[in-house]
């Protein structure tokens, strides 16, 4: 047994969709999922509430309005602990396993040292996963039969909508502690976007995304300390008419992190972020043509 089977009764992720595909936007939460296989909990050390620091808990609830406007929402059912698409497929630390790792490996990024590879080490304030190394084997199966396919799906997905409409906005979901600033001094952000230092997306995605949050009152960081990780990086390509942003919403705005229960103002900001969804996508048309822009 191994991951080949962790996911037999449920999907590793699945794709929530409202009929035909209407809007040139891809909704993205790989860090979502909250399925924890039992084979995984009995390998780590972890208590089950301890190892859900990750999560980036109902994140995939918060923006489904996004289906109904007609945008595919793809979303994880396995959770960060266990899996990060949100890294280069091959980010692994060789402490973490018995056997030598792939030389292609990348052993040395800085997510890797943080103990966040694509199969992480740690979860939340640096809490350990493993009490032991893990066989290579588990690494090698969670990539092949969940991060390959998962990211086959993503790209599909992108593919077909700049097909369809002449170009692709990805967005990518996440959540990030309360306890996150934005720099020395700066104020505890309620959200922060990041377009990779503006080379993932055409600067006026970024400027709508963080208007319409602004106009509704909330403190909105821009690319810092999050600026978008491999998916944003990887996916955003502007001169191919596909741009990505990454979104972090500060969980404090929805729920109790310790307990991970939502609070009394889930709901409230449930319907900002259907808000801020439907006006995203009325971002005009002629924003995302280099043709277009260029004969302005």
């Amino acid at each position: 047994m191994g991951a080949e089977t962790d996911f037999s009764e449920i999907p590793p992720f699945q794709i929530l969709k409202s009929g035909e595909q209407r809007i040139p936007f891809v909704f993205n939460s790989p860090h979502s999922g909250r399925h924890y296989p039992p084979r995984f909990l009995a390998m780590s050390r972890l208590d089950s509430a301890t190892i859900r620091r990750s999560e980036d808990c109902y994140v995939e609830e918060l923006f489904s309005p996004a289906a109904a406007l007609g945008a595919p929402l793809l979303s994880a059912n396995f959770p960060r602990a266990y899996l990060d698409v949100n890294r280069e497929p091959w980010e692994l630390d060789p402490r973490m396993f018995r056997e030598p790792v792939p030389p292609f490996a990348n052993i040395r990024s800085p997510r890797v040292a943080g103990g966040l590879g694509t199969i992480p080490k740690l979860v939340g304030e640096g809490f350990n996963i493993y009490p032991d190394r893990l066989p290579l084997h588990e690494a090698l199966t969670r990539i092949e039969h969940i991060y390959k396919p998962y990211h086959k799906t993503l790209a599909s997905l992108i593919r077909k909508t700049r097909e369809r409409f002449g170009y692709a906005i990805l967005i990518d979901c996440h959540s990030m502690p309360a306890n996150v600033r934005a720099g020395d001094g700066a104020p505890t952000p309620d959200f922060i976007i990041g377009d990779r230092f503006g080379s993932s997306a055409v600067a006026a995605l970024t400027e709508y995304a963080v208007g319409i949050l602004a106009a509704k009152g909330y403190t909105v960081a821009y690319n810092k300390p999050y600026a978008g990780g491999f998916i944003t990086e990887h996916y955003g390509r502007p001169a191919e008419c596909v741009h990505a942003l990454q979104i972090e919403i500060n969980r404090g705005l929805y729920m109790n992190e310790r307990t991970l229960a939502r609070t009394r103002h889930f709901d409230s900001l449930a319907a900002d972020l259907r808000d801020f969804i439907a006006a995203l996508t009325l971002i005009p048309a002629r924003h995302f043509h280099p043709m277009r822009q260029a004969a302005e």
